[in-house]
């Protein structure tokens, strides 16, 4: 039997598992932390749970997909509920937009409280899908590094409709002709933080982001967003996947032009080929010192980080729901601060995302856990233990003037995770939560293919590579890369 390895057990590193067992090899996942999960793990802080790293949930079909192969019903192992509201929007001039997911109902919430006629974003939002559908063939479901994806219908179907993909606009520009009003303007500029980017610069073709959350709809799984990484565990163990945590990889062996295992404490362990769930960067620079590097590809602009606190709040907010955002009044400033200054914004927007709200267990009666949220520039240097206390108060001055009440006197118990911790615990490159950013038009292509063009049976997948970070992106890397070994 064939013997894979797999560096990393984040979600893209156990999906990648399932797939490579379910073709018949014996898979070893090998992880320096004592649990899985990378970012999408959990932990207890008093009375409170807390999911450690992402807290929005799309595309489900990519899980419940990965069962399905296995021949086993994912409604057994994993449980998830689509969301009525998808996020409630807090604006400075105190305007509260509740982003419902029914297309129809947000639109006239858009026209009752911004006064933007309903079929207009009803049009945008067909756009978005349009977008999405045009290009996830491309860009999304197979590997752009191989010529063979090139010649399929899909293709040709959006050179066809190139011209109509904003290539040749921002975010921001193609979301400011369509829909005008600013702050209509600022909810969907949001978007390009769902894979770490800067709206003013990021190009117009990832409008169709919007489309996940407004067109097939947002989810939570019960359990919490970790039930995600557990119940993909339970699975890749059923197969036969082997788990070894607290196994830190110093080297990728490579021989003969072909990776031939890597080293664990020391020893060689033999391996027919390699996947590498770690970050693209120090997979390069700590794992094949002795390889040339793409440094083109590693030296491209990163995405940006974050700044996150974890907080046990003693009083229950009904004007609070899952998913929460507080906008700066300056989103422009906010951005270029982050990506051209690398410095920390005056006004931060701020993401709350509450778990009890749907899990009464993740915080004791009346009380609720925040997960509280600011975009950062990735970790180049910063006193960050300066930065950290000034963006705290900045914060809790924004979150206690828009909601009327003193947070800080609320705070029973707190954890902080800064870009610093996020690279230590994570291995990504400066903290960054996506790789590389998506600030170019050609940004999709210098991400990092999903094998190793010079060394046979090597591999990559994980948000670092193609076709990028996320939860279903970094699914969908997975399967590309298992596509990839069974064409190999």
């Amino acid at each position: 039997m064939r013997q894979a390895i797999v560096i990393g057990a984040g979600i893209a590193g156990i999906a990648v598992s399932i797939r490579l067992a379910l073709k018949g090899l014996n898979v070893t996942v090998l992880e320096a932390n004592s649990y899985p999960g990378g970012k999408l793990s959990e932990f207890v802080l008093g009375d409170f749970r807390f999911d450690a790293g992402p807290s929005l949930f799309t595309l489900p079909e990519l899980v419940d997909e990965l069962f399905e192969l296995s021949g086993r019903k994912s409604e057994y192992y994993f449980r998830h509920v689509k969301l009525d509201l998808g996020c409630r929007y807090f604006y400075e001039d105190g305007t509260v937009l509740n982003a419902w997911a029914d297309p129809q109902k947000f639109a006239l919430e858009v026209e009752a409280k911004l006064g933007i006629p309903s079929n207009r974003l009803l049009i945008h939002l067909q756009d978005a899908a349009r977008k999405y559908n045009l290009t996830k063939g491309i860009f999304l479901e197979r590997s752009l590094h191989k010529i063979r994806s090139y010649f399929q219908k899909d293709v040709l179907k959006a050179m066809l409709n190139v011209r109509s993909l904003d290539l040749g606009k921002t975010m921001h520009e193609a979301n400011q002709k369509a829909l005008s009003e600013p702050r209509l303007v600022q909810l969907f500029d949001r978007f390009a933080t769902y894979n770490g980017s800067n709206p003013y610069r990021a190009p117009g073709v990832l409008n169709l982001i919007p489309h996940l959350e407004h067109g097939i709809g947002a989810c939570f799984p019960m359990g919490g967003m970790v039930e995600i990484t557990n119940s993909l565990v339970r699975l890749a163990k059923e197969l036969g996947v082997q788990f070894e945590f607290g196994k830190k990889v110093e080297r990728i062996i490579v021989e003969g032009g072909r990776a031939t295992g890597v080293m664990v404490e020391s020893k060689r362990l033999e391996a027919d080929l390699v996947v590498s769930n770690m970050d693209i960067v120090p997979t390069y620079r700590k794992l094949l010192p002795d390889q040339k590097a793409p440094e083109k590809v590693l030296n491209h602009e990163r995405s940006s980080s974050a700044l996150i606190f974890y907080w046990g709040i003693r009083e229950q907010f009904d004007q609070l729901d899952l998913h929460n955002i507080f906008f700066s009044q300056d989103y422009a400033a906010e951005f270029k601060g982050i990506f051209d200054g690398g410095e920390l914004a005056a006004d931060p927007t701020v993401y709350v995302h509450i778990s009890s709200k749907m899990e009464e267990r993740d915080a004791p009666e009346g009380q609720e856990n925040w997960f509280v949220m600011v975009n950062v520039p990735g970790n180049k240097g910063q006193d960050w233990d300066v930065h950290i206390p000034q963006i705290r108060e900045r914060v809790l001055d924004k979150l206690s003037r828009i909601l009327a009440k003193d947070i800080r006197s609320m705070i029973r118990c707190e954890a902080i995770l800064d870009p610093r911790s996020i690279e230590s615990k994570t291995s990504s490159y400066q903290g960054s939560l996506y790789g590389a950013s998506s600030n170019s038009q050609m940004s999709a292509f210098f991400r990092h293919a999903n094998f190793s063009r010079k060394i046979s049976g090597l591999y990559f997948c994980g948000g670092s590579v193609h076709p990028g970070g996320g939860i279903p992106l970094c699914l969908l890397s997975a399967k590309i890369v298992a596509s990839l070994v069974d064409a190999a």
